[in-house]
C-alpha cells in the first residue's frame, strides 16, 4: 500500500504520513477550527468536498463558512437540498429556478398556480426537517452511462443535454436522501450546517433566502423590482427563443445556428438601447444628463457609446463624460484596510470639482474636461475636451459612482435621467443549477484585463474580491435610483470568453493560491461549447473586452 505525506497550511511543521487514498475529513481535527464551520478543504490550492480521498501527497487548508468561498458552497449546497426537500412531495419537476435577488434566489412553479402556497410551506417544512435531521450529503463518482440514465429517469432533460458537452467517462454527483444532483462545485457534507435559511413567498414564486459573505443572519430583505423586472423579461424571452439553458445554447452551437442566434441577440439588446433612448427624448428639454452606473466589466462604457449613437439618430448630441477623468491621484487616494490605494472610493473622485463643471455647463457655460493618467496616476485639468452645452446636447456621465447623488448634487433631480448597467446572466446550467452573474464578470473582467492591460488571470482573480467588496458598498445600494436598468449580458458571449479565458486561466498553475478559483473557472467553462471570436458584431458590449472593436476607448 503506498504511503502519502499530507501537511496542514495552519502548522506547516506538522507532517502525516498515512495510505493512499484516506478521506480528507479524517484530519478535520487538526485544524484547530470547530468542524462546524469547515465548509471544504483547500487540497494542494484546489477547493474540495471534505470527503475527498486523498491520493498524493497534499497541504490542506479548512474553507470557512464565513469565507467568500465558504458562503458561495453554502448557497449552493442550500439550493441542492431545496431540490431534494420539493422531490419529497413530487413537486421538484415544476420548480423553476429563477435569478438571484441580493442574498436570495427566486423560484417558480411551471405547475398550476393553485395551490402555490402550499407548495411552498410543504418545502419550506421538508427543508426545515432535512436541516434538523442533519443528513449527510455524500459526494460520489459514477459512469457516464450511468449518469445519463440516472437523469433520464430523473426527468433532468437540461442536465442530459449538459453531458452532451462533457466527454469524460467518470461524472461526478452529489447525493441526499436518495435525491442525486449534478456536481457542479463543492457542497457541505450535512445538512446541519446550513441552518440559517428563509423561504418567503415573493411575486410569482419564493425566494430562498441565506447569509450573506461573512453574515450568520439573514439580513432585512431589500427588494430591487428593476433589477427583477430585467431578469423576468429576459427569463421570458429565453424561454421564447428557446435558449434557457447552456444545453440548448450548445446545441445551437452544434447545430450550426450560431451567427443567426447571435445576430438575434444582439438585436435584441440595440432594442432595449433605443427604447431607453426614446425614453430620454419623451423628457427632451429636461433631462440635460444621462448618469451611467454599474458593476466592474458592466460594459458600461461601450453602453455608454452606443446609448450616444441611439441618441443622434434622435437629434440629439451626447457629449460622453468619464468619471475616470476625475481622480483625485494616486497620492491623495484613501488606502484600504491592506493600506493599498482604493480606487473604488467615492472619495477617489474629485466630488466638488466634478460638482462644479456639471453646474456650469447646466448653467450654460464652457468648461474643459480634465484628462487623467493612469501610468502616472495624475490628473491634467488642461485636458483635451472643451465642452458647451446647448439645447440639443446631452451629456452621458459614465461611471462606477455615476448614480450616487454626490456627484451630482448640484443638479436638479428632474434634468437626470439614470441608468444602471449589469450583466444579468439569464441562462441556468441546468434544472437546479445558475450561472452567477458574477462569473460572467470576472471572466469579462480576466480577459479584458489581459487584452489591453498585460495582467494574467491570478492577478485578475486576486483583486477580484476586493473589486466586489467595493461594489457592494458603492455601487449595489444605488441601483434602486436609477431610472432604468439595462442588461448588458449576451447568452452566447460566456463561449466566445472561453475561446480567450481558457488558456489564460490553464497557465494559473497549483503552486499559488488563485489555482483554486482559476481551476473552478475551469470547470465551470467546461461544460459549454466554444464561439469563435469572428462571430462577434464589431459595434457588440463583448468587444469590450475580447477586443477588436469600432469603438475607441
Amino acid at each position: 500500500m503506498s504511503v502519502i505525506q499530507i501537511r496542514f497550511a495552519n502548522n506547516p511543521e506538522q507532517t502525516i504520513n498515512c495510505p493512499c487514498g484516506t478521506a480528507a475529513d479524517s484530519f478535520i481535527d487538526l485544524f484547530n477550527v470547530p468542524p462546524h464551520q469547515i465548509a471544504a478543504l483547500r487540497v494542494n490550492n484546489e477547493i474540495q468536498p471534505l470527503n475527498t480521498n486523498l491520493m498524493v501527497n497534499s497541504m490542506l487548508e479548512p474553507v470557512l463558512l464565513d469565507s467568500r468561498e465558504g458562503a458561495m458552497i453554502y448557497r449552493r449546497s442550500l439550493a441542492f437540498l431545496l431540490v431534494v426537500a420539493a422531490k419529497k412531495h413530487s413537486l421538484a419537476g415544476e420548480l423553476d429556478l429563477g435569478h438571484s435577488l441580493g442574498n436570495s434566489y427566486y423560484y417558480t412553479f411551471s405547475g398550476p398556480e393553485e395551490g402555490r402556497q402550499q407548495k411552498i410551506a410543504l418545502i419550506a417544512k421538508e427543508l426545515q426537517a432535512i436541516v434538523k435531521e442533519d443528513a449527510p450529503i455524500q459526494f460520489k463518482q459514477i459512469s457516464y452511462i450511468e449518469a445519463l440514465e440516472l437523469f433520464q429517469k430523473n426527468s433532468q432533460r437540461d442536465t442530459q443535454l449538459l453531458l452532451e458537452q462533457r466527454s469524460s467517462s467518470i461524472i461526478k454527483v452529489n447525493e441526499c436522501k436518495g435525491c442525486m444532483d449534478l456536481y457542479v462545485e463543492p457542497l457541505v457534507m450535512r445538512a446541519g450546517l446550513l441552518d440559517v435559511f428563509e423561504i418567503t413567498p415573493y411575486r410569482d414564486g419564493f425566494l430562498l433566502r441565506f447569509p450573506g459573505i461573512g453574515a450568520k443572519t439573514i439580513e432585512p430583505f431589500v427588494d430591487e423590482p428593476k433589477i427583477f423586472e430585467v431578469y423576468d423579461e429576459y427569463k421570458k424571452w429565453g424561454r421564447i427563443i428557446g435558449v434557457r439553458v447552456v444545453g440548448e445554447l450548445n446545441s445551437l452551437v452544434a447545430g450550426m445556428k450560431t451567427a443567426d442566434y447571435i445576430r438575434i441577440v444582439e438585436t435584441h439588446q440595440a432594442r432595449k438601447l433605443s427604447d431607453i433612448a426614446h425614453s430620454i427624448y419623451k423628457m427632451k428639454g429636461t433631462v440635460k444628463m444621462a448618469l451611467i452606473a454599474g458593476p466592474s466589466s458592466s460594459g458600461k462604457t461601450t453602453s455608454a457609446k452606443r446609448l450616444a449613437i441611439e441618441l443622434m439618430v434622435l437629434g440629439f448630441k451626447p457629449v460622453a463624460i468619464s468619471l475616470d477623468s476625475y481622480y483625485v491621484g494616486t497620492e491623495r487616494t484613501p488606502k484600504d484596510e491592506n493600506g493599498q490605494p482604493d480606487f473604488e472610493c467615492l472619495e477617489a473622485i474629485d466630488v466638488p470639482y466634478i460638482n462644479e463643471q456639471l453646474a456650469a455647463l447646466c448653467r450654460g457655460g464652457e468648461v474643459t474636461i480634465p484628462d487623467f493618467d493612469f501610468k502616472t496616476g495624475t490628473r491634467r485639468a488642461e485636458g483635451s475636451q472643451t465642452v458647451k452645452m446647448d439645447e440639443r446636447t446631452i451629456l452621458i456621465v459614465e461611471g462606477i459612482h455615476a448614480l450616487n447623488e454626490a456627484i451630482s448634487r448640484d443638479i436638479e433631480k428632474a434634468a437626470k435621467f439614470k441608468i444602471y448597467v449589469s450583466a444579468l446572466t439569464q441562462l441556468n446550467l441546468d434544472e437546479y443549477n445558475r450561472i452567477p452573474t458574477s462569473d460572467n464578470r470576472l471572466l469579462r473582467r480576466i480577459v479584458r484585463d489581459n487584452q489591453f492591460r498585460g495582467k494574467n488571470a491570478a492577478g485578475t482573480i486576486k483583486m477580484w474580491p476586493n473589486v466586489q467588496a467595493g461594489e457592494r458598498k458603492h455601487i449595489f445600494p444605488f441601483q434602486n435610483s436609477a431610472d432604468i436598468a439595462f442588461n448588458s449580458a449576451l447568452d452566447y458571449e460566456i463561449p466566445v470568453l472561453k475561446y480567450f479565458a481558457d488558456p489564460l486561466l490553464r497557465a494559473v498553475k497549483p503552486d499559488v493560491y488563485e489555482y483554486a478559483e482559476a481551476s473552478r473557472l475551469l470547470s465551470f467553462l467546461e461544460n459549454f461549447a466554444p464561439i469563435p471570436p469572428q462571430y462577434v458584431p464589431g459595434n457588440s458590449i463583448l468587444r469590450e473586452f475580447i477586443g477588436d472593436s469600432e469603438f475607441k476607448y
